[in-house]
């Protein structure tokens, strides 16, 4: 069985053991040892990286309860190697971890919550809780009292200790909720107010923790997910916002306190602008209705068919329909482009025959899109091709089922 070194000292970067054995496994050999200070995945934090004897580490996990090292090279069994920890992913690891522990027991006091997962991912980490009467989401005053809770408490810089207790000490314990496993406990404890069993890596004082900060909260499969940064990825993410403020505030000639004032402004010169430019659109497709008629080919009974692709919202396509179709003896086909797909429009004059509900529902289900409606209009959406087959159907006399 592995001696696991990172139980007695996460700060262990390099160490010395012997190949118990090694296996190739595909491109890569599994490799155990007598003993390791690297990290296996588990209780969400990620495997630790580096090299072992001269070799890459390509993960780090749990087998039968033994430590198990993928590499890159193979190892001569029975000597021994080296190892050599990527100590900044896992000083990174110790800070995340540490942090979610203080953010699980703000959650826990101030809400009453229990947290029931946690991912340490490579650039934002997460935890679920689970809060009283179902909660899923809490209000921006509760967000920012659980920030300033951790904070806080970062910033005593009290210690962080991990042991493993014997079962009197352990029944003494006010943990925050209970072991999952039933021998071997291992707690942390942070100052006085947070013991949990927990085998991952951590500093030995919060202050080392850095900074906390929340970056979302969401419901997630009925739980309240708060997603999180600490240590070097808190200012990373600082800089970033801080960048991308002043930036911002740089191209609207502002100061970036007033940036909310002048986003809110500049949403109002947009949006006159876009009912400006709706109102032209509207104008000039309209007063197109006459050309569209004149231009449209004719049936052999006479009938118009206008089959036309403009830019235009639905109600913009109704009203263009209904224009084209008051003077009589014409059919509106019309379709606008919404993303990669289109939205349609058929109408029909008074005194025309055709059911168009009919005629778009056919079309539409042959080419993959979808629509139907009354005998004197309809809508819907699909390709193209919903478009064209309609037109060749009217113009060809072709039977609508």
């Amino acid at each position: 069985m592995t001696q696991r070194l990172y139980y007695d000292n996460a700060y262990l970067t390099s160490f010395d053991a012997r190949v118990v054995d090694c296996v190739p496994d595909g491109g890569s050999y599994l490799v155990h040892l007598d003993q390791s200070a690297f990290y296996p995945t588990s209780g969400g934090q990620p495997y630790d990286t580096g090299t072992l004897g001269g070799a890459n580490i390509l993960d780090v996990f749990v087998e039968n309860g033994d430590v198990a090292h993928r590499v890159d090279a193979p190892l001569p069994v029975g000597e021994t190697v080296h190892g050599e920890i990527d100590w900044p992913r896992r000083f990174d690891h110790m800070q995340q971890h540490a942090g979610e522990h203080m953010l699980a027991n703000a959650v826990w006091r101030q809400l009453g919550g229990h947290v029931i997962g946690l991912h340490l991912g490579a650039e934002v980490s997460s935890i679920d809780a689970d809060l009283p009467g179902g909660r899923m989401r809490i209000s921006a005053g509760e967000l920012r009292a659980l920030e300033d809770d951790v904070n806080e408490k970062i910033q005593r810089d009290v210690p962080i200790r991990c042991t493993f207790p014997d079962a009197d000490t352990l029944a003494q314990m006010p943990l925050r909720k209970p072991p999952t496993v039933k021998e071997h406990i291992r707690i942390v404890a942070i100052g006085d107010f947070e013991y949990v069993a927990c085998g991952g890596t951590h500093p030995s004082s919060s202050g080392q923790i850095g900074l906390l900060k929340i970056v979302d909260a969401r419901p997630s499969k009925g739980k309240l997910r708060l997603s999180f940064v600490c240590g070097k990825r808190a200012f990373q993410n600082y800089r970033h916002v801080y960048d991308l403020a002043h930036a911002a505030a740089a191209e609207l000639s502002t100061a970036v306190e007033n940036l909310p004032g002048a986003v809110e402004a500049l949403r109002g010169h947009l949006r006159e602008a876009e009912r400006s430019v709706g109102a032209l659109r509207r104008e000039k497709l309209l007063s197109g209705v006459s050309e569209m008629l004149a231009n449209a080919p004719r049936t052999a009974n006479g009938m118009r068919v206008v089959a036309e692709t403009v830019a235009a919202d639905m109600p913009l396509l109704r009203d263009l329909a209904t224009d084209l179709t008051s003077a009589g003896n014409a059919v509106a086909l019309l379709a606008a482009p919404q993303g990669e797909s289109n939205v349609f429009v058929f109408a029909r004059s008074q005194d025309v025959d055709i059911n168009m509900g009919a005629l778009l529902t056919a079309c539409a289900r042959a080419c993959g899109g979808k629509g139907g409606g009354k005998p004197e209009f309809a809508q819907g959406g699909g390709p193209d091709a919903v478009l064209k087959a309609a037109r060749a159907a009217l113009l060809e006399g072709k039977s609508i089922q």
